[in-house]
């Protein structure tokens, strides 16, 4: 059974199918990028895009076909922050982390943002809505602290303006 999730980036809605786990769609991922110079990253990333993350039944079956082993590639998909070992929520929100998010508040805010929605980093809300994730600089330093939902970036953020995101994005 297939899901259909949204995602706004730039303010056009792109739909992505999210499909459960299949090791024959896996197969046919690995295969469409095994014989590409540098494959391993355009693998896990068709994989992500197919799954909506990195399924730890994959890792054999991409490592077999690169001939390299379990741990190289867990090491490659534990090293980016954008590859999940579990699937998102319906929107997917992170937080600067960066020194200047930092010195402007970041930290009292994620903690606000965390004790919301009842979810630590790489965690999702309960009912789904949301996944936090940290970032480590989105190049907003003037409008810190900052953030990103499902592709948007927003500046300037305090608990007022953040709780009215979170509001929106749980909101059926």
């Amino acid at each position: 059974m297939a899901v259909w999730t949204a995602w706004k980036p730039c303010r056009r809605e792109v739909f992505v199918q999210i499909v459960p786990w299949d090791s024959d769609r896996a197969a046919e991922i690995i295969a469409e990028h095994a014989l590409k110079e540098g494959p391993t990253l355009p693998i896990l990333h068709g994989l992500q895009k197919a799954f909506g993350y990195i399924p730890d039944e994959a890792i054999p079956m991409v490592a077999r076909a690169l001939n390299l082993s379990r741990a190289e590639i867990h090491g490659v998909v534990s090293f980016y922050h954008d590859f999940r070992h579990a699937p998102a929520g319906r929107h997917v929100l992170k937080l600067c982390r960066a020194e200047a998010c930092q010195s402007m508040g970041a930290e009292p805010l994620a903690a606000h943002v965390k004790a919301r929605l009842g979810a630590d980093w790489g965690e999702t809300a309960a009912d789904g809505s949301i996944t936090l994730e940290p970032v480590f600089c989105l190049g907003l330093c003037a409008c810190a602290p900052s953030g990103m939902m499902d592709g948007r970036v927003m500046g300037r953020l305090d608990k007022s303006r953040i709780d009215t995101v979170i509001a929106k994005a749980a909101a059926p």
